[in-house]
């Protein structure tokens, strides 16, 4: 397990964190879509490079989740993408499930599958160069939800999932989130997040998983985005604590934060305002960091345009996001440097 053990804590590494570029094919279009650029896969490709080839992209970004079309990709001097993220000293990774599905006799709740075959996908995915996989599910608060069987049942998947994992030689990311959706107060989100994580850890002990060798990436404590009180920054770092001490193992290395649903700079000072917290009280439990899509990626997005002469322009937006969650590992940023960069 020595192995798993190194690769968890690199990628939470100091002022480092997680690029997810794992994002399916329809919702990659979506993206593109936003930018009147046509989902091809050559489009993706030539788009994922640009990411993937950021001048000293590892400075700041420890690891990247791929999708299964990206890792099979190369760049146009014929490096495998794989490849072009090691020698960046950038740990490769894949998004494993197949997506969440309606959780039958459940209304409004989700099961995520792709159990079915992971041994083999993840045997092929190690030998493609994949060090760690993620696999995600959602939990929905509304009437009457989450219920206690959604929760076990997303958890005992993610348990497999991770088992699975560690047995081919990869470290698992486990991912429940709670989505924003709805007009709930930040009390409901932590109530909900506490008893997701609380079955989670129960799965995950059940199925022998051996937690350093792991890593949570889980969402903020938010209240939803309907509800008419919107926590400051502050006090969604203070809850989000709060919750993580009380439900999640030492044994974990680090915890990695979503960002759905929250604006580029909201996630950054957000994760700013925990290391603060964790700083003042003379350090936290694990390290707490990013797995950030959308807000590394929409300023990269908005700037290229699929046009080439605005690579480096984009490549520059990255480079200056990956920078300010670097700083906030540490409690290091301030919202006036966004104004200063531009």
């Amino acid at each position: 397990m020595s192995a798993l053990h190194d690769t968890a804590r690199e990628l939470v590494a100091p002022g480092k964190g997680i690029l997810a570029a794992d994002e399916s094919t329809g919702t990659i279009k979506k993206r593109f879509d936003s930018i009147g650029v046509e989902s091809t896969e050559e489009q993706r490709r030539r788009y994922r490079q640009l990411l993937f080839t950021t001048p000293n992209v590892g400075d700041h970004i420890s690891g990247v989740i791929l999708y299964d079309e990206t890792i099979r990709q190369s760049a146009d001097d014929g490096r495998r993408f794989v490849r072009v993220l090691q020698e960046a000293g950038v740990v490769p990774g894949i998004k494993v499930d197949t997506g969440a599905k309606p959780l039958a006799g459940f209304p409004n709740e989700t099961v995520t599958e792709g159990l079915d075959g992971l041994r083999e996908r993840l045997a092929e995915y190690a030998s493609l160069g994949a060090r760690f996989a993620k696999w995600r599910s959602t939990i929905i608060i509304g009437e009457g939800t989450p219920t206690d069987f959604a929760i076990l049942a997303n958890a005992h998947g993610m348990a497999r999932y991770a088992s699975l994992c560690q047995e081919a030689g990869i470290v698992p990311i486990v991912e429940p989130e709670i989505l924003m959706d709805g007009g709930h107060d930040i009390a409901a989100c932590a109530s909900a997040t506490s008893r997701t994580l609380e079955g989670l850890y129960e799965q995950l002990a059940a199925h022998r998983v051996d937690l350093p060798g792991s890593l949570l990436k889980v969402n903020m404590v938010v209240p939803g985005k309907g509800n008419a009180v919107q926590d400051d920054d502050v006090a969604i770092a203070k809850a989000t604590i709060d919750v993580l001490t009380a439900h999640v193992p030492t044994e974990v290395p680090g915890v990695v934060f979503l960002s759905g649903g929250m604006t580029d700079e909201q996630a950054t000072n957000r994760l700013n305002e925990m290391n603060k917290i964790g700083a003042a009280g003379g350090g936290l439990n694990w390290e707490l960091s990013f797995s950030y899509g959308r807000a590394l990626q929409a300023p990269s997005l908005n700037a290229w345009k699929g046009e080439e002469g605005n690579v480096e322009a984009a490549q520059a937006a990255l480079a200056h996001r990956a920078t300010m969650n670097g700083l906030a590992r540490s409690g290091d940023y301030a919202p006036e440097m966004e104004s200063s960069a531009a």
